[in-house]
């Protein structure tokens, strides 16, 4: 004869397992829907970004507004943008950076400049527009901080 307690102690660890399967069942569609949402979103974004990658390859520079103020956006370099399509202030700084006997810290560029290199809050603006220089592709960062010109 089967021990009573024995069988109580079966059925209900039985009941668990049931309800833990039907816990797990829910948990692995809800993760199947979100992981068919990220795979969509993400072909979204893919075709977004080529399309921005597209639009900005044939964009000229073009005055925007940020923050209520007039910004010159700058243009990625291809070979059929030429260096005088850069803002001025832009145009000098790759100028500084080629005139230099080689790589050039922030601080180098910004004495060629006539930047007060002594107050941080003069030098860091001029750093950003190295930077928005090397990504746009008119200049390049050495892994020591250091900027020089494309080859």
């Amino acid at each position: 004869m089967v021990d009573p307690k024995l069988l109580e102690r079966i059925t209900a660890r039985r009941a668990e397992l049931d309800e833990l399967e039907e816990q797990l069942a829910k948990q692995l569609t809800e993760v199947r829907a979100e992981r068919d949402e990220l795979a969509v979103a993400e072909r979204v974004f893919e075709r977004m970004s080529e399309q921005i990658a597209d639009e900005r390859a044939s964009a000229a520079p073009m005055s925007g507004q940020v923050g209520g103020q007039a910004v010159m956006l700058i243009p990625h370099r291809t070979p059929d943008v030429e260096e005088t399509m850069l803002p001025p202030d832009y145009q000098r700084i790759v100028a500084a950076v080629r005139q230099a006997a080689g790589p050039v810290m922030a601080r180098q560029v910004g004495e060629m400049l006539g930047v007060d290199v002594s107050v941080r809050a003069k030098l860091e603006p001029l750093r950003g527009r190295l930077v928005r220089l090397v990504d746009r592709g008119w200049l390049r960062k050495l892994p020591d901080g250091r900027f020089t010109t494309r080859l």
